[in-house]
């Protein structure tokens, strides 16, 4: 990144990470500067990497009943192809909502959402133990959400 992040910069950050559809005007007022150089300075955000995208949260409860699991998954020693194969079944697979190499006992760490206990038993059998190189799955089922968010705690990074 070419310049260290300003306590501006990081209230647009915050800004942003909390509500990605403010418009510049609104923005600019939250953090305290005129509406051109708040747009000057996310823009640079944004170009610098900063800001990778922007998306909309969907509320998860709309869709009918889910849970979230965590697998734990121990795996084979896989060469450099099955290696990337299996990254790229893992990315086609839209109830992996995130996916992790972990050290320790288990190498891959999976968030799933699921529509229920049954639906994931299928899933296992259907989708994860036929992933390349997936030697033992382990499964810790949620009973409820205390926190959930995106957003990166940016206080820390200030120039």
């Amino acid at each position: 990144m070419s310049d260290a992040l300003t306590q501006l910069d990081i209230k647009i950050l915050e800004q942003v990470q909390k509500d990605a559809s403010l418009s510049t005007t609104e923005l600019a007022e939250r953090v305290g500067l005129s509406q051109s150089p708040c747009w000057r300075r996310l823009q640079r955000l944004r170009d610098e990497g900063y800001i990778v995208g922007q998306v909309a949260v969907l509320d998860r409860k709309k869709f009918g009943e889910s849970l979230y699991i965590f697998a734990t998954l121990k795996m084979a020693t896989l060469s450099e192809e099955q290696r990337a194969e299996f990254q790229r079944k893992i990315e086609l697979i839209p109830e992996i909502m995130e996916c992790h190499t972990a050290f320790g006992d288990r190498d891959i760490l999976m968030k799933i959402i699921a529509q229920s206990l049954d639906w994931y038993q299928n899933f296992i059998f259907k989708v994860i133990q036929k992933l390349p190189g997936v030697i033992d799955i382990q499964s810790t089922v949620t009973l409820s959400e205390i926190k959930h968010t995106t957003a990166i705690p940016v206080r820390g990074y200030s120039a």
